[in-house]
């Protein structure tokens, strides 16, 4: 069975070496804080990172950086997302943490 996919495109069109404004994806609460899902487009490839709301200080995780379906992108996220609810904590430190 085939199963269609669509490629990650930017809102607008962009050179294979510039660089997009982050796109909100997701927010979600780990252990009591506000994090948000960024993807962005570098270089070509869009970028998954785990980061604090816009003007808020906090760590940032790269979660994936070569994605080329929208497909995959959303899967990541809503895999992620369960990850999160399940560990009530940041998916990228904890299983780095884990390792």
């Amino acid at each position: 069975m085939a199963v269609a996919t669509r490629p990650v495109s930017p809102a607008t069109p962009t050179s294979k070496t510039g660089t997009n404004e982050p796109v909100e994806r997701a927010r979600y609460v780990a252990a009591g804080r506000e994090r948000v899902l960024w993807a962005q487009r570098v270089e070509g490839r869009v970028c998954l990172t785990d980061g604090p709301p816009a003007g808020q200080r906090g760590r940032c995780f790269v979660v994936e950086d070569d994605l080329t379906l929208l497909d995959e992108l959303d899967a990541i996220v809503a895999d992620y997302l369960a990850q999160a609810a399940k560990h009530n904590g940041i998916p990228a430190r904890v299983l780095w943490l884990a390792s």
